[in-house]
């Protein structure tokens, strides 16, 4: 103990000097010579505002796929049918994964792509290839930020799935690389593009909800055998991230609210505070399911995050937002979806959807009324074509389609890096505060004070709407 303590007093004092510095991560002292805040020794001013900034147009957008196990095929089916993508590249671990991919294309009548397997480095050669412009992301959640950052560091755009980052320390290196490199980064928040969700951000836009005053969002979602299956998930590594406690899946019920408040864009998260049940289950199941197979017996024994983890969140203008998480209990799926505002609400979970502009729901034909008036112009566009080619009932389709129509015409995009790094950001804040009896923690301005004047998500295909859907096989 009292080396221990030498130790400590003796790194103290060298980091206090500038001396030990071998530690320190790469984007960390690529920032030694700006000013640092208190907020984890990040710079206190923006490199480079990537809200609403558009990169370059590219008449083609060259992908590189990565991790095609399980959302990977859906993406490449879903990119092949979208013109002015190419697919140059597939790569996982295991080759029957890429040949499946391959397959895809076949069907689709496009060129083989090149294949990078066999290794768990092999990405990195993928990421370095000039043809390619933007790497698509589909691996487990710690590859997420690694894969990213090294790809905009490539020269690449880059996009994945949710959630965009495990720690605080990979959000910031999330936004400082996209803002170094000025490539953009997206989180693949699909929910943003559900139909009601863009339904009921159109209405906020046009005012029909008066002042957004509170949101709800939730992943609520029963995956108890699914998080247990050896087959679902490649080193069951969906089960381990169930060891850490606290709200673990935050985005998809999040990211719509966001976008309804302005956050990031006019208003800003403050604090939150977490709790968290017991955990009722899991480990439970584990121990059930290592008495009879000895291939579980490391779970066994093991501390499991609580059922439902409810997060609740203030922000700098006053408002309030619930999140919450529960992948266990055995209850229907949602997502809640609630706004609420000084002129109506509007929520989607239990079905059916309902909007409300006083004490009582619109009836159904003031709900048809309502979608006539108010859907956006990007589901008009697109909307039944995204339901035939599908991906949770086409808003996959639409998210992609989207991505590429703003690349090609150089438009902003609808989800950037600071709403990655915030809306990821929700779970370790949240293991944060379940650990220390629900205190209150402090949100980081990932835009670091920009929020005040950049401008909110734009619903128009204004500048872009050009990209073209090829004409299915089947009609």
């Amino acid at each position: 103990m009292a080396s221990d303590r030498r130790d400590f007093l003796r790194q103290t004092t060298l980091i206090g000097t500038g001396i030990l510095t071998t530690g320190l991560t790469g984007h960390a002292t690529a920032l030694n010579s700006e000013s640092k805040t208190e907020n984890g020794g990040h710079a206190s001013k923006q490199r480079f505002n990537m809200s609403g900034y558009s990169a370059p147009k590219l008449d083609k957008v060259r992908i590189g796929f990565v991790g095609l196990g399980n959302r990977g095929p859906g993406a490449v089916e879903r990119m092949s049918n979208i013109e002015g993508v190419e697919i140059i590249a597939l790569c996982d671990l295991l080759p029957d994964r890429v040949e499946k991919c391959q397959a895809i294309l076949e069907k689709h009548e496009l060129p083989r792509a090149k294949i990078y397997t066999g290794t768990k480095e092999i990405w990195k050669e993928m990421c370095q290839n000039p043809d390619i412009d933007l790497i698509y992301i589909t691996t487990p959640w710690a590859w997420h930020t690694p894969m990213a950052v090294y790809a905009m560091e490539s020269g690449k755009h880059a996009v994945s799935e949710v959630p965009a980052a495990k720690t605080i320390d990979e959000c910031w290196q999330l936004v400082e690389t996209s803002e170094k490199t000025k490539k953009h980064f997206m989180m693949l928040e699909n929910c943003c593009y559900d139909f009601f969700e863009l339904l009921t951000l159109n209405m906020a836009r046009q005012g029909y909800f008066g002042e957004i005053i509170h949101g709800e969002g939730a992943y609520i979602h029963d995956l108890l055998e699914g998080n247990f299956s050896k087959t679902s998930y490649s080193e069951m590594w969906r089960l381990k991230e169930n060891f850490r406690k606290g709200n673990l899946y935050p985005t998809h019920g999040l990211g719509p609210i966001c976008q309804i408040m302005n956050i990031n864009r006019g208003d800003q998260m403050e604090y939150l505070t977490s709790v968290s049940s017991a955990d009722f289950q899991m480990a439970d199941k584990a121990v059930e399911l290592a008495a009879t197979d000895p291939f579980y017996t490391e779970f066994a024994g093991k501390s499991f995050r609580g059922n439902m983890t409810t997060t609740t969140v203030r922000t700098f203008k006053g408002r309030t937002i619930m999140i919450q998480h529960d992948v266990t209990s055995p209850r229907p799926y949602s997502r809640i979806h609630l706004i609420s505002g000084t002129k109506g609400m509007a929520c989607k979970w239990p079905e059916p959807a309902r909007i409300s502009n006083g004490h009582g729901w619109l009836t159904e034909v003031e709900m048809k009324a309502v979608e006539e008036k108010y859907t956006p112009e990007i589901v008009r566009r697109i909307g039944e074509m995204a339901k035939k080619i599908g991906g949770h009932g086409g808003m996959d389709f639409m998210m992609d389609w989207r991505l590429i129509d703003c690349l090609r015409n150089g438009l902003p995009l609808d989800e950037n890096v600071y709403d990655a790094a915030l809306w990821s950001s929700i779970a370790p804040l949240s293991e944060k505060s379940v650990a220390n009896r629900s205190n209150s923690v402090d949100v980081p301005d990932f835009t670091r004070g920009s929020w005040k004047t950049n401008a909110p998500v734009e619903l128009t295909l204004k500048g872009g709407g050009t990209t073209g859907v090829k004409e299915l096989k089947n009609g």
